[in-house]
């Protein structure tokens, strides 16, 4: 019996026998399903499913593929088929700030984040060394308003030449052109504070100080030409009271972008996530 699995992820419009039209098929097939889960949006009307399964036998993937695109046609659905050991390729982008970075670049060396990491890119040179370490290329590629069209274009050119699957800013910040947003639709993730839109600019938590907030967290979401409103993948919270001051605000911040942004990462490379129109649907786990 084989230990490999096997992601199968769908969608669809809403009608009768889209469940069968995959769980059937793995049935028939003699394909172990190890996780299901789908959603109907009644709203919209479309479905959604994600199948992980283990062959019982051989698996024949272009024989699989074959006969799953019979049903898929009937049914106008879109798919993937995928390994579940898959490693992508992930381009992280950074400044000045390390904290994500290095939960990042933890949870890859231990393989907690099945990924590979081909280019960290920054504006600043101040991470080259954290890189090194790590053996992963580091390219400084500073940005001013004067050089922003070339210096977006020397980005693009190592994310395509690494092949990248996914892009992760890494609190990168600098805001992304609209022409580079269109590029890395539904393949690059952000990761920002939560108490946006309240305290915007600098000094975010000093500003959550003085108006005595009582929670804090992190939001990742899928980047768009909407400066820190795209498609939201995971959010994380923590409460907080009286006794904290701007410092510890901002160390609790930057605990849960480090948990959030992971999470995200996870959620994506294990194709969890759909995007549908404005919003993501998200078939999280329990870990």
């Amino acid at each position: 019996m084989s230990e490999q699995h096997w992601i199968l992820t769908a969608h669809c419009p809403s009608q009768l026998g889209t469940v069968d039209a995959v769980t059937g098929l793995l049935y028939q097939q003699g394909q172990y399903i190890t996780d299901l889960q789908s959603f109907d949006d009644r709203l919209h009307q479309h479905f959604f499913i994600r199948a992980q399964f283990r062959p019982e036998n051989e698996f024949d993937e272009q024989a699989f593929r074959d006969a799953f695109q019979v049903r898929a046609e009937k049914y106008g659905m879109e798919w993937t088929l995928s390994p579940s050991d898959l490693k992508y390729k992930v381009v992280i982008m950074v400044s000045k700030f390390d904290h994500c970075l290095n939960d990042l670049l933890y949870r890859y060396r231990t393989g907690q984040l099945p990924i590979e990491i081909p280019a960290i890119i920054s504006n600043h040179p101040d991470l080259k060394a954290l890189a090194d370490w790590h053996n992963i290329p580091y390219y400084h590629l500073p940005i001013t308003a004067e050089t922003k069209a070339q210096q977006e274009a020397d980005v693009w050119k190592i994310i395509c030449d690494s092949q990248a699957d996914l892009v992760v800013l890494a609190r990168y910040m600098q805001v992304l052109s609209e022409d580079m947003c269109a590029k890395l639709s539904g393949r690059a993730i952000n990761i920002h504070h939560s108490l946006l839109p309240g305290f915007k600019g600098a000094r975010p938590y000093h500003q959550a100080y003085e108006k005595g907030v009582k929670l804090v967290g992190a939001t990742a979401h899928y980047v768009n030409t909407d400066l820190d409103e795209g498609p939201i993948i995971t959010q994380g919270i923590e409460p907080v009271d009286h006794t904290y001051y701007p410092e510890d605000l901002t160390a609790k911040g930057r605990d849960i972008e480090c948990v959030t942004l992971a999470r995200a990462v996870r959620y994506h490379i294990e194709r969890r996530l759909f995007l549908h129109s404005k919003r993501c649907i998200v078939f999280a786990d329990s870990q």
